[in-house]
């Protein structure tokens, strides 16, 4: 998660995701390896000689930025204050994450739910 948050900041090649989460080079390339193969982040090629690559989202990848903003906002109230915010890049005000419902505009947690089996 923290490297997809990463990647949502803009972070994009691997000597930028090393220093920003601090980790040993072999871990990281698992990660970032395993990310791929989960067709989360893609490999494009940014330099021919040498060879180099960077790692961008994909629409999964994309897709994922709502649920990190609700972890943490879900942190933020309950993990503690001195962690990172989202902030809107028009406002400057604080993002302020809620789940809400496509169908019913309900705000997730504010009716009852249950479980379904998905039909095949």
């Amino acid at each position: 998660m923290l490297i997809l948050r990463d990647a949502h900041a803009g972070l994009t090649r691997f000597e930028q995701f090393r220093k920003s989460l601090g980790i040993a080079p072999t871990m990281l390339t698992k990660r970032l390896g395993a990310l791929v193969a989960a067709s989360v982040l893609a490999r494009r090629v940014y330099s021919e000689s040498p060879t180099r690559e960077e790692y961008v989202l994909t629409e999964a990848g994309r897709d994922f930025l709502p649920v990190l903003m609700m972890l943490g906002a879900w942190s933020q109230r309950n993990c503690g204050e001195n962690l990172a915010r989202y902030m809107d890049g028009e406002t400057g005000l604080e993002i302020q994450p809620i789940g809400v419902d496509a169908v019913t505009g309900a705000k997730l947690g504010s009716r009852p739910i249950r479980m379904s089996q998905s039909s095949e």
